[in-house]
């Protein structure tokens, strides 16, 4: 990050100056003097938010490139935005090189904390919690940067989003680690995002823990994700999502979730207690939330795939959705489990040779005992195999995303 030392606003020394007794700090003080600040902020400049509880009444704003939001820590400085009446998000920052680290934001109205378009972002130790747990009125996002560059996400924790706890959309380059997502409806979700890396990170208590996903009507398709090295378990909760949007079909009981998406590796997690399945591999006809009468130039097929190398606990027990208790009574009985990994069976006719989908484009499972189960979706469940025979392989290692130094 650009710091110019002579250019840093310390608000802390502005705040304990109206802590005098014969100037006592008022919220509405507070959150006046906070955007005044953010408005007239220019390169370089710090500002430091000490420790302490302040209630805002409306959102807060950033246009300008190269700031930085300090707090004390994730649980000593605290934005709460219970009593919200004005502004669709807590923190809306449309800038570049912005760091925010070392605070939380609470409750907000929408999202918690949504950075557009801005390159080299930086979010580090933030907390976005809706403090009364899980509901639909909750917020969509908690961490949600959205058509950014070289984005890291570092230290995170998100809790109670009624869509994803840390969402990146329509993005390139973006690293996601050492973070928290907890009784979301889906956990961490890269969304239509070039180059992602999602690592050291827990996802659990969500209805899904990690998904992957490439939505319609967008200007950029997703490619080339990486989820290793995570904690992902016991994500359960019951989908609390608004109907009709994407997260809303995830069913609840799933580990990691990719849906359309192409060239994603998913290796050395541990994922486990899930009732559904700890691995969900699905094309876009099986969401159940759109159509694809208008949509153009995309492509609703998960291709590429490559699982390997994770230790997989009990899944399968209990599955959401009927069709899928359905289908778990009839193949494996009353007391049986669904594999490991779940295939909706769906693939693009045009591409296939021989009848199978080409190397390159393969659902590849290099996973010791862990099976798939394809559910064959296109004939409504009618032709469901747990053949491996075209699934036992490999595909090359995707890259590790490498994030220029303003963005470390």
């Amino acid at each position: 990050m650009r710091l110019a030392p002579l250019s840093v606003i310390a608000l802390s020394v502005w705040l304990a100056a109206c802590s005098e007794e014969q100037a006592p700090v008022t919220d509405l003080d507070f959150q006046k003097d906070l955007q005044t600040r953010l408005i007239k902020a220019k390169p370089g400049t710090l500002i430091e938010i000490p420790a302490g509880t302040y209630q805002l009444d409306r959102g807060l704003s950033l246009k300008v490139d190269g700031v930085t939001l300090r707090g004390a820590g994730m649980h000593q400085t605290i934005l709460s935005f219970k009593g919200q009446q004005v502004g669709a998000e807590g923190l809306l920052v449309s800038a570049s090189d912005f760091l925010i680290e070392d605070l939380a934001i609470e409750d907000s109205k929408g999202d918690a904390l949504k950075v557009v378009g801005g390159k080299h972002i930086v979010i580090r130790r933030v907390r976005t919690e809706w403090t009364n747990g899980p509901a639909t009125e909750n917020g969509a996002y908690g961490i949600y940067p959205v058509l950014t560059e070289n984005t890291l996400i570092d230290g995170v924790v998100a809790i109670g989003a009624s869509d994803a706890g840390i969402y990146v959309g329509q993005s390139r380059n973006v690293v996601v680690r050492n973070s928290r997502a907890e009784r979301n409806v889906a956990g961490i979700e890269i969304e239509n995002t070039i180059g992602a890396d999602v690592y050291d990170n827990l996802a659990t208590g969500n209805t899904g823990g990690i998904l992957v996903f490439n939505m319609p009507n967008l200007p950029q398709a997703g490619r080339v994700t990486r989820v290793f090295r995570n904690k992902i378990e016991g994500n359960n909760h019951k989908n609390f999502g608004h109907k009709g949007t994407p997260v809303a079909s995830v069913p609840a009981g799933s580990g990691v979730v990719i849906n359309s998406n192409d060239d994603v590796e998913v290796f050395d997690n541990d994922i486990g207690e899930h009732k559904t399945a700890n691995i969900i591999i699905s094309s876009y006809f099986s969401t159940g939330y759109s159509d694809l009468s208008t949509v153009e130039h995309f492509d609703p097929y998960p291709e590429g795939i490559h699982i390997h190398g994770n230790r997989f606990g009990p899944a399968g027990d209990s599955p959401d959705h009927l069709e899928l208790q359905a289908l778990k009574i009839s193949q494996f009985g009353l007391n049986g489990r669904l594999p490991d990994i779940l295939w909706d069976g769906y693939v693009n006719p045009a591409v296939l040779v021989d009848g199978k989908l080409p190397a390159a484009r393969a659902i590849c499972v290099d996973n010791g005992a862990a099976r798939l189960i394809n559910v064959d979706g296109p004939n409504h469940y009618q032709n469901i195999s747990t053949d491996m025979r075209d699934h036992r392989c490999s595909l090359p290692a995707l890259p590790a995303v490498e994030l220029p130094v303003q963005a470390r």
